[in-house]
């Protein structure tokens, strides 16, 4: 290209240039230099502000809840299976512990009777009324068996006083015979001597024959004596089997008498089982009419009827309706990380940033953040729920107080407030994925092993 025509294009593009602002702009040396200051000092505010304080925290999601397990929402359960006859609520109604919420009628035919407890009372009073005849027959058999007892030692002590009589008859008897016998030896060696002398002729025949006679007198009497010894043995021997005839006697009277004793206790014993079973199903009938009421565990609002209508039935163990306790002492749950979960500890401070509560956040400055509140951590859980692991946060008595407003269930925002670091380390530590820095624990480990020990001795007791 020649000289000319490069003169020549270069002159175009400038007139083609000056008519844009930027172009003149970018030609004038004055506002390069400008804009090489401007640069310069933002560059140099920005490196500044790495060196700018900030607070690490620990952020999360949750939602608001109750602090205590009896203020959170429940629902109502029918304890019994019933027929929905009236309902005495609406929802969004607040009731006082005890209001009857429903009223339910029985659906079992077991206990359609109206007058059950007063059936079964009657049951009660007829088998008391057996139960007492079963006693005075027990006291009547102890007496007799008493009674035999005391007519066997009696009949006993009679029957060895007769064979100790006995006894001593045979014993008599039996002296006397020892005496007839000697008189009879006597009686016969007279008689034989005054046969010798008779024969020699030295005594008459009527002598002889006195001497004869005393001697068939003295047998006869030895004969006698022997009988009476004989009887005596004999009545001695009936006397014993009397004594232990009477006792076998006696003994199977009483075997009898307790052998029917047994049996009445036997019977009383099975009345008395089927009384209790009866007070049992009484007590049970009495406590089973008190749930035709479903009434309100504690003060509350109605959340929500799970059951509508009139004559619809329930099973037992079925949900009615839905309460919220009223008054409850609210906490945010907020779901921590594994690895923040080390960093974390009773006491650490807490800033909450709840939904529908307009806020400006800066998580590193909670200086100037607003539209936060101030909260503590109350409870740590020891056991993760699907990988994370759940704090309750209250509120700081020394902060803000919570909006009265809020609801539980609605979501919220919480970051834990940790070390202070400057910005430019805070950079370089999320850039490589560094967890926060660990700065100690507010309450010391022993104190808080002492307040576990101490929870889980009052939950065993």
């Amino acid at each position: 290209m020649s000289k000319e025509k490069k003169e020549e294009l270069e002159n175009h593009f400038e007139k083609t240039a000056s008519q844009f602002y930027t172009f003149r702009t970018v030609k004038d040396p004055s506002y390069k230099r400008k804009l090489a200051k401007a640069l310069g000092v933002i560059f140099f505010i920005l490196f500044l502000t790495l060196f700018l304080p900030w607070t690490q925290n620990i952020r999360s999601y949750g939602e608001l809840t109750a602090l205590n397990p009896q203020d959170r929402p429940q629902v109502v359960n029918s304890i019994i299976a019933g027929r929905i006859e009236k309902w005495n609520v609406r929802e969004g109604q607040f009731v006082k512990k005890g209001d009857t919420i429903a009223l339910i009628s029985e659906v079992k035919e077991k206990f359609f009777d109206p007058s059950m407890l007063k059936r079964i009372d009657e049951q009660i009073r007829a088998k008391e009324g057996s139960l007492t005849s079963y006693r005075k027959k027990a006291d009547a058999l102890q007496r007799q068996i008493q009674a035999l007892r005391d007519g066997l030692t009696f009949s006993l002590n009679k029957g060895k006083i007769k064979v100790k009589q006995n006894l001593l008859k045979v014993q008599s008897d039996s002296a006397d015979f020892n005496a007839m016998q000697v008189e009879l030896d006597i009686a016969q060696q007279q008689f034989q001597r005054q046969e010798k002398l008779y024969q020699q002729g030295l005594k008459s025949l009527t002598e002889f024959e006195q001497r004869k006679l005393k001697y068939q007198e003295s047998t006869a009497k030895i004969i006698s004596s022997e009988n009476k010894v004989l009887n005596a043995k004999n009545e001695l021997r009936n006397s014993q089997i009397e004594l232990n005839s009477l006792e076998a006697e006696y003994l199977d009277k009483i075997s009898k008498a307790e052998s029917e004793l047994s049996s009445t206790l036997s019977m009383i014993f099975d009345t008395e089982a089927v009384i209790s079973k009866m007070y049992n199903d009484f007590a049970n009938m009495q406590i089973r009419s008190s749930f035709y009421h479903i009434i309100a565990p504690q003060n509350g609002y109605i959340v929500k009827a799970l059951k509508s209508g009139i004559g619809e039935t329930i099973t037992d163990g079925e949900e009615l309706v839905s309460i919220m306790p009223a008054n409850p002492q609210l906490a945010v749950a907020l779901y921590v990380q594994p690895m923040d979960i080390p960093l974390l500890d009773k006491g650490r401070k807490v800033r909450i940033q709840f939904d529908g509560w307009p806020a400006l956040v800066f998580s590193g400055w909670p200086n100037v953040s607003f539209g936060t509140f101030g909260g503590l951590v109350q409870v740590i859980d020891y056991v993760d729920t699907k990988g994370m692991y759940r704090i309750l946060v209250v509120p700081d008595p020394n902060d803000e107080p919570w909006p009265p407003l809020l609801r539980v269930g609605s979501g919220a925002y919480g970051w834990a407030m940790l070390k202070d670091v400057q910005i430019w380390y805070e950079i370089w530590r999320n850039l490589n994925g560094f967890p926060p820095d660990f700065i100690g624990k507010n309450i010391d480990e022993k104190t808080e092993a002492k307040d576990y020990k101490k929870d889980k001795k009052k939950t065993e007791e």
